[in-house]
C-alpha cells in the first residue's frame, strides 16, 4: 500500500499536502534507484503540526547517493548531510524544508522493507486498521510531546524499549 504515494492523494488535509511537496519535488523519480518509501506519522494519519516527511531509501554507495542528494537538494533550506552510525549500521541522512514540510532522506543498506521505520509504519498501521478508536489517544499523547513508538507502547502497555517491543509486538500478532 505504501509503495506508491497515490494513497496521499485522496488523504487528510496534511497527506494531500505532502503529496504535492513530494511530487514538486519529484522525489520517486530522482531517488528511483533507492527504493524511496514514505514512512512516519503522516502516511498513518497520526501526524501533528510540525510532522516530518520521512523517505527511507536502500543506500550502498554512499558517496553517489550524497552526489545524487547534494546536487537535486543541497540547496534546498536548512539542507544538512550526515553520515552515522544507528544500531551498528552505517547511515547517511539528509535533511531540509520545502513546501512547510521537513524532509528527511534517510539511507542505509538494508532493503527498505526491512527497515525498522518501515515495519513500526506497517505495525502501526495494524493496530489503528483494528482498533480505530486509540487514534485519539495516540494524537493526544503526539501532542504532549511522545514519538510515535513510545505513544504506541504506551497504548498497548508494552515494556522496554519501544522500537524493539513494538517489532516483537508485530511479529506476535504476524502484522510483519
Amino acid at each position: 500500500m505504501f509503495e506508491k504515494l497515490d494513497y496521499l492523494r485522496e488523504g487528510n488535509a496534511m497527506q494531500q499536502q505532502a503529496y504535492s511537496a513530494l511530487k514538486k519535488l519529484k522525489i520517486d523519480e530522482i531517488l528511483h534507484p533507492y527504493k524511496p518509501i514514505l514512512c512516519g506519522t503522516i502516511p498513518i494519519g497520526v501526524n501533528i503540526d510540525g510532522s516530518d516527511l520521512d523517505i527511507i531509501m536502500e543506500v550502498y554507495e554512499f558517496e553517489h547517493f550524497k552526489q545524487i542528494v547534494t546536487e537535486h537538494f543541497g540547496e534546498m533550506e536548512h539542507f544538512r548531510l550526515k553520515r552515522l552510525m544507528i544500531r551498528e549500521v552505517d547511515v547517511m541522512k539528509a535533511n531540509f524544508y520545502f513546501d512547510g514540510f521537513e524532509f528527511e532522506l534517510f539511507g542505509q543498506p538494508i532493503p527498505v522493507k526491512q527497515q525498522f521505520a518501515y515495519l513500526h509504519m506497517i505495525i502501526e498501521h495494524e493496530i489503528l486498521r483494528i482498533n480505530p478508536t486509540i487514534n485519539e489517544e495516540i494524537l493526544s499523547l503526539k501532542k504532549q510531546g511522545y514519538k510515535t513508538e513510545p505513544a504506541f507502547c504506551k497504548v498497548l502497555g508494552l515494556k522496554g524499549d519501544p522500537y524493539h517491543s513494538l517489532i516483537q509486538y508485530g511479529k506476535v500478532k504476524r502484522f510483519i
